[in-house]
């Protein structure tokens, strides 16, 4: 840990410390940024909660899934199951889910969020109770990606009274599935355990091989809370969690040819046969709050989050594609096992340190006759990703028609290249102040002001034993970040909003000395609408990148000429417009029978605005990955406690994979193709605790090219069963 790190670190503890020690009654039982749906109705922008009842209705484990119900959210599938999710806001980009913070119980979990934000850890959504998505001017008070969207994924809270689940699942393809937890609480302390563990044999086949190509993981979470008894004069609440989780997932980059894929999407290719993902993440998180008084609460939480993994996967096969789909019949015999290849399996090894101390003042008061709600928040953090990363040579023989893959050499007794040995680090430090005024009954008025101060460093080593240094380079961003935002509330439960803010989303350590970090200024306005059972919302988005930033990586290379996999490209100006719309209603029916409705939609249209230095991205280039219609709608009949059924229906527009698709002439493999789906789902109450249900994803069976970057046309999940059993206790 760099030693003025270490010393900026203590002194904001030590800071803290005499504060939290005055205070007065609160229950903090898990960290949320929006809370409910009617606290989300009352912010200053476009803001949304999926509860836990809303996730129970369709038992997704995908996260993409959930996803796709909230308007302005868009993501590209690559797994099938949700493996490695690629999620984006409002056009920021979905690769990896690089340009939106995410969060868990409020807290920064992305292996290294400055200095690799890529997000190839994601917890088992199967575990997760809720979920909320900020967008719009109070996007500032969390960070470092302020752009387009913070996510917050709530996990199991500690039950008020002891309390317990179990839930069981079985499916197609060998698919199992074991949540439980089990919890209590007494007057000042509470505890939670909880395992999720879910495996599969995977839906796809490798040609040639009978080795599986599903998934098995398994997570594990402990809390604890110890909190003052209700009558003491000053009040404090410590929580503590600790969560642990490992994956094993034979799962690539290597997809098919198109034509292939018209044949069977569910095949791979030999050549992928011994790739494997092997993770294993720990998170550590402790938070005090203290109440000096009715009006002023404190809040401090420190966190560590430790992810290691070696991705042991095909590198360098996208050529092979590339040229059997222009109708290289060499290319396709050797993607087909039916000719002898060389190629490299690299072991993409990696370890992540994320760590940081966040201290938060929340204060009530009143001033000039208005109400204001004043928020202080300051965080010092630090991560780093260290990258070894030896590549292993085979030879794919043909011997009688059946391939085998033969050992050549490796970089271990060769040399490691130094962009596979080096390390890449950040500190941050930042800060924002946000007033909620209530200037009447009306009207309320959110003024923001974010500063980010952010140090990375990446050093490249020569030597495997790392005692010559290739090259060092380094950025240092430092950026102020204003914004505003209001609410007007007219009669007949109609609200209007609107807000401005500046966004910014920092250049990744691994780029070139000084590199830009991506800015833009983000304009929203719309109005929301709630009477009874019915609510709806309109909002239109616009914004204005100064600075276009690519964060590259294998899964999504960067638009630059060498189409870099490392680092960030900056693509100069740009700009981003689009409407979200939801409507959702719960209709009554006889005999105690409800039909809950809801829809939403997202149309988006973004395009480069100013050629690039390099000449790569031209103006009137559109962007990657951001489908320009988005849809989803979930129906469903309930019986009271006793029995639904629901259906969704979900879809997606095609994208393009890189920014020259829209240039003309044939676009055939540069793009995605649009995608519906409907799963449906049921249940039905057994006992006053026991509740049965079964669920059907891509009913129809539907699947399409997806995802076509790095290698090849990869499909979504074929129509697959399952059933279960969800016990309380």
């Amino acid at each position: 840990m760099p030693t003025q790190f270490s010393r900026n670190l203590l002194a904001l503890a030590i800071m803290s410390a005499p504060a939290a020690a005055m205070a007065q009654q609160q229950s903090l039982n898990e960290l949320v940024i929006i809370g409910d749906e009617a606290s989300a109705s009352a912010l200053p922008g476009s803001a949304h909660v999926v509860s836990n009842e809303d996730m129970e209705t369709m038992k997704y484990t995908d996260v993409h899934q959930v996803a796709r119900q909230v308007p302005g959210v868009y993501f590209q599938e690559e797994d099938g199951y949700g493996l490695r999710p690629n999620i984006g806001i409002r056009g920021s980009g979905s690769g990896r889910s690089s340009k939106v913070t995410l969060m868990e119980d409020g807290v920064l979990m992305a292996p290294a969020p400055y200095a690799a934000p890529a997000a190839y850890y994601f917890p088992s959504f199967g575990r997760i109770n809720s979920v909320e998505v900020l967008k719009g001017p109070d996007l500032l008070r969390y960070g470092p990606q302020t752009v387009g969207g913070a996510i917050n994924f709530r996990s199991t809270p500690i039950p008020r009274e002891a309390a317990g689940n179990v839930t069981t699942e079985i499916g197609e393809d060998s698919s199992k599935r074991l949540h439980t937890w089990y919890g209590a609480s007494s007057e000042q302390a509470g505890f939670l355990i909880e395992a999720h563990q879910q495996e599969s044999d995977g839906f796809k086949n490798i040609q040639g091989s009978d080795r599986e190509t599903g998934f098995d993981k398994q997570d594990f979470v402990a809390k604890l809370r110890l909190n003052s008894p209700s009558s003491a004069d000053v009040y404090h609440q410590l929580n503590l969690k600790v969560d642990y989780s490992e994956e094993l997932s034979n799962e690539t980059y290597l997809g098919l040819t198109d034509e292939d894929f018209a044949k069977d999407p569910n095949q791979r290719y030999f050549a992928s046969e011994r790739d494997n993902m092997d993770t294993q993440r720990t998170g550590y998180m402790a938070r005090h709050l203290v109440d000096l008084n009715d009006n002023l609460t404190l809040t401090t939480t420190a966190y560590r989050n430790e992810f290691a993994r070696n991705w042991y996967k095909a590198a360098g096969l996208g050529g092979l594609i590339d040229d059997a789909n222009n109708g290289d019949a060499t290319a396709q015999a050797q993607l087909r096992g039916e000719a002898d290849v060389e190629f490299d399996i690299k072991n993409n090894n990696r370890e992540y340190v994320s760590q940081g101390l966040d201290f938060k003042a929340d204060w009530n008061t009143e001033l000039a006759g208005m109400s204001h709600d004043l928020t202080f928040g300051t965080r010092l953090h630090e991560d780093e990703v260290d990258r070894f990363q030896p590549i292993d040579t085979y030879e794919q023989v043909v011997t009688n028609g059946r391939p085998t893959l033969e050992f050549q050499s490796s970089t271990l007794t060769t040399g490691i290249g130094s962009g596979d040995n080096r390390v890449e680090e950040a500190d941050a430090w930042s800060s924002f102040i946000a007033d909620r005024i209530a200037v009447n009954d009306r009207l309320t008025v959110t003024t923001l002001l974010r500063y980010e101060d952010i140090e990375t460093r990446a050093t490249r080593y020569s030597d495997q034993a790392r005692t010559t240094v290739d090259r060092t380079v380094s950025n240092d961003t430092a950026e102020w970040l204003p914004g505003v935002g209001a609410t007007y509330e007219l009669d007949g439960g109609i609200t209007l909003l609107g807000g401005v803010h500046r966004g910014l989303a920092p250049a990744g350590p691994g780029s070139e000395d000084n590199v830009e970090p991506e800015i833009s200024v983000n304009y929203e306005l719309g109005a929301r609408f709630s009477r009874g059972a019915t609510r709806a919302e309109l909002i239109g988005f616009y914004s204005d990148y100064s600075n276009t930033v690519e964060n590259c990586s294998v899964a999504t290379p960067c638009s630059d000429q060498n189409n870099s996999t490392s680092g960030s490209f900056s693509k100069g100006e740009s700009r981003v417009q689009g409407i979200e719309a939801l409507i959702g209603h719960e209709f009554a029916l006889a005999n105690g029978v409800s039909a809950p409705v809801q829809a939403n939609w997202t149309y988006t249209d973004g395009e480069v605005t100013e050629t690039a230095d390099d000449g790569s991205v031209l103006k009137g280039d559109n962007l990657t990955y951001l489908p320009e219609n988005v849809f989803n709608l979930r129906a469903g009949l309930r019986g009271g406690d006793q029995w639904d059924v629901y259906a969704n229906v979900g879809f997606v527009d095609s994208m393009c994979i890189d920014n020259t698709c829209e240039r003309g002439g044939d676009n055939t493999f540069s793009e995605t193709e649009s995608l519906t789906v409907v799963d449906l789902s049921g249940s039905y109450a057994l006992t006053s605790n026991a509740r049965m249900f079964a669920k059907v994803a891509n009913v129809f069976d539907n699947q399409k090219i997806v995802a076509r970057s790095p290698d090849g046309a990869r499909p979504n999940l074929p129509r697959t069963g399952y059933v279960g059993v969800s016990v309380d206790f």
